[in-house]
């Protein structure tokens, strides 16, 4: 090591910078700051202080250190409490930090020493410098209040420039990057003439602040002097029985028009008796005044029209949304029961399903078909009670709550009121919002729905209430039995090709100034477009590459002379950049201990990849790929299956002391879980252990049971759009679930060839390719043909 490089403890500063031939003072409260001055102590070496550039850092690295501090001696340390530290340090050299090799238990570098310039000649320029400072110096003194005599003194005796930057800049209020911009200038002269810019800006802003000061207390002693004048004109007033303030007249008169029950009349009249009685400018009043402004602003009485007309609404659905039959069908009921019997309670509904397809825009469409006022309340994210049910009115900054709010806003007791995103409700210590909403969604109580704010009975029952949620899992169980759901599937592609022709295309058109005529897409490249460069249930993403195709345009119209921009398939890859979504190499490939299983998201169906590998071992299984709880559980169970069977199936009976199996799920930081991948590990393990490919384009879905059953399993019509929009063209389903194909759409069922199976033997004999693998007479055959397979394989 050099001789003027030195191995020193680093102690990194956060807002402090400690100048050469200075002391100064200062509390350390993070461990590896305490450890590098106990270390400093013991061994009797200097430390190394160092700002870092980043006050909110709480484990600096070297890069968050700036490079230039001072090698500075403990002089005194104080123990204030088990975690703190005071210091007092006195400031020595100017060095560098080279390396920061060691950042635990303690901060400890390559320090190298910096020679400051000399000494510089006391000249005419240098007295005209220092003449300067002193006389910026003493300006911040007299603004700032707070110098110590002593230092103002020290500072007028010191001659030399570069030891009075220094020690200005510890003693004053300046940021403390500006602090290490002095420290990092080794000129004397340069440093001084910074300091003065420092100063400057400084006394500048000082100034200012003295006049904002005087400013506000003049306004101050303005406002007092006016409500003291106030109270006066208001006393004498009372005295002559000359009272002008009509405020009270129009709460009352608002009060008598409103079309009230009589416990709320005689509720809000005690409250404006009440505030009659209070000063103007109590703290009283002013609650009192905020809360009979909410409550007679609120539309009591006050109904709109329904237009209860099946053959109407279903227009308006039609016209705004396409497919979703049994959504529309469901909607429509409920408002032939309104039809039916105008005065029934109002409807609370759930519509659930992945992100895209439609829910919120649904409730809109209803709202429109009903002629209902229209309210939304997002609920994402909300954690406290009082959102819902407001806070106690004599809270500082006391509201209503959200549904309150949203009836206020919407000028009708009779609202149609959005919840979106019900599922993401979240609670603390602050209360559960979930709980909260239990009152205000059970029809059989809402009629009387008490907001904390309100204190009075509000009536919802007329309410209709449409909520949305991606999951009902996030839901708790009471609050989702009070609602009515509704599930809406994830599109087709052919009912995204319809969407997109009729409903998101013009509306991107327009959106971009693009007429009519001027873009043409066929039918074929909207398809190209759906099924390679989107994945999703609903159509959001595939509005998004319509609104691209569409700025392209713009900038070929304005750019050349074309008039028109006709986009077919091969234009996609320039228009588009590359595929994001290209096909699935294991879809088209007959492949040994590779499985397709489907799986089911929130965003819709997917296909699961299971991957399996079998290598000479002691019988150890590892599962990875994120796998939670019930997964590895299944894959337990489907070993065991495997080994209850492994003469019948040609397994070595020793495999599972002689092999080591890992199970992989690709993905690895998507987290997978759920009953419903059981015969797709089940069957990847065996085409592991038997070297026997399995058929391509074959997916699957099922529990499996130690004996082999196949138990059912949910989301089966994400499931199968999933299928086909990877290239599936079989599907592998338990026979339990062969009732639910009747809700899978019919280009789906088309395009798909569905086998219901009860056992993992009726699925090894559809998946696996023909082999020469022998089995015993005596034995349970393992590949035993479904019977009947004709009707089995159901082709619908």
């Amino acid at each position: 090591m050099e001789a003027n490089t030195l191995n020193l403890p680093v102690l990194a500063l956060r807002g402090l910078t400690v100048f050469p031939h200075t002391n100064l003072t200062f509390d350390v409260e993070r461990r590896i700051s305490i450890k590098a001055l106990e270390v400093a102590m013991e061994s009797g070496q200097e430390i190394f202080l160092v700002t870092q550039r980043e006050l909110n850092t709480a484990r600096p690295g070297e890069k968050d250190l700036y490079t230039m501090g001072t090698i500075s001696r403990v002089t005194q340390i104080l123990r204030l409490g088990k975690t703190s530290l005071r210091v007092m340090v006195e400031g020595g050299r100017r060095a560098r930090l080279r390396r920061l090799w060691q950042t635990e238990p303690y901060l400890q570098g390559h320090v190298e020493v910096v020679e400051e310039s000399a000494a510089v000649s006391h000249g005419p320029k240098t007295e005209a410098l220092l003449r300067q400072t002193w006389g910026l110096f003493q300006d911040y003194a007299h603004l700032a209040g707070n110098v110590a005599e002593e230092v103002t003194a020290a500072v007028l005796d010191c001659q030399e420039p570069g030891y009075l930057a220094d020690f200005i800049a510890q003693n004053t209020a300046l940021r403390y990057d500006d602090k290490q911009a002095i420290l990092e200038e080794l000129s004397p002269l340069v440093r001084l003439r910074k300091l003065n810019g420092f100063l400057a800006r400084e006394r500048d802003v000082l100034g200012y602040e003295r006049q904002m000061e005087g400013k506000v207390r003049d306004e101050l002693a303005q406002q007092q002097k006016e409500q003291i004048l106030r109270t006066q004109i208001r006393v004498l007033q009372n005295e002559l029985g000359e009272d002008e303030d009509n405020e009270i007249e129009e709460y009352r008169q608002k009060l008598a028009e409103l079309k009230l029950e009589d416990e709320t009349r005689e509720h809000l009249e005690k409250e404006i008796n009440k505030l009659a009685k209070q000063p103007y400018v109590s703290a009283e009043a002013s609650v009192i005044r905020n809360y009979l402004d909410v409550c007679l602003d609120l539309p009591w009485g006050t109904y709109t029209k329904e237009r209860l007309n099946v053959d109407a609404a279903r227009k308006v659905l039609d016209r705004d949304h396409y497919g979703l039959e049994k959504v529309k069908e469901r909607i429509l009921e409920t408002i032939a029961v309104r039809q039916m019997n105008p005065e029934g309670k109002g409807q609370i509904i759930c519509l659930a399903g992945p992100p895209g397809v439609g829910k919120t825009s649904i409730a809109l469409s209803v709202a429109k078909a009903l002629n209902r006022k229209l309210s939304r309340i997002s609920l994402g994210g909300v954690r406290d009670e009082a959102d819902i049910r407001g806070h106690r009115k004599t809270y500082i900054g006391a509201m209503p709550g959200r549904i309150v709010e949203a009836i206020s806003r919407s000028g009708a007791m009779n609202p149609l009121l959005v919840l979106d995103e019900i599922d993401k409700l979240s609670g603390d210590y602050r209360g559960d919002p979930a709980s909260a909403l239990l009152e205000a969604l059970d029809s059989e109580q809402n009629h009387a729905f008490r907001d904390h704010f309100l204190e009075i009975p509000l009536d919802l029952s007329q309410v209709m209430f449409i909520t949305t949620a991606n999951s009902l899992d996030t839901i708790p169980r009471p609050l989702l039995d009070r609602m009515e759901v509704i599930q809406l599937s994830s599109y087709t592609d052919e009912e995204k090709l319809q969407i997109a022709k009729n409903h998101l295309l013009p509306k991107q058109m327009k959106e971009h100034g693009l007429k009519k005529g001027s873009l043409r897409i066929d039918e074929e490249t909207l398809r190209a477009i759906i099924r390679d460069y989107t994945r999703e249930s609903g159509v959001r993403q595939l509005e998004r590459r319509l609104a691209a195709v569409c700025r392209k345009t713009d900038m070929q119209l304005l750019s050349k002379t074309v008039k028109r921009v006709t986009v077919t398939e091969k234009d996609l890859p320039k228009l588009l950049d590359m595929q994001p979504y290209p096909p699935t190499v294991h879809v088209e490939q007959e492949e040994i201990g590779v499985v397709n299983g489907l799986a089911w998201t929130e965003a819709g169906g997917e296909i699961l990849e299971v991957e399996v590998n079998v290598m000479e071992g002691s019988g150890k299984l590892e599962l990875t790929g994120n796998l939670g709880d019930v997964m590895k559980e299944s894959a337990q169970a489907a070993l065991s299956c495997l080994r209850s069977r492994a003469e019948a199936l040609g397994i070595d009976p020793d495999f599972y002391k002689t092999k080591d199996i890992h199970v992989h799920f690709p993905e690895g930081a998507v987290p997978k879980d759920g009953p419903s991948a059981g015969i797709a590990m089940a069957t990847a393990l065996l085409s592991a252990l038997t070297n026997r490919k399995i058929k391509a384009g074959i997916a699957m879905t099922g529990e499996v049971t130690l004996r082999g059953r196949v138990l059912p399993i949910g989301g089966l019509k994400e499931k199968t759009m999933a299928a086909k929009r990877y290239g599936i063209h079989t599907v592998l389903i338990p026979k339990d679930n062969a009732r639910d194909l009747e809700e899978i759409d019919q280009t789906v069922r088309a395009a798909l060839r569905f086998i219901p199976v009860e056992t993992v033997d009726q699925v090894f004999a559809e998946v696996f390719c023909p082999s020469r693998v022998e089995t015993k007479a005596d034995a349970i055959p393992a590949f035993l043909p479904v019977e009947n397979s004709k009707e089995a394989a159901l082709r619908q």
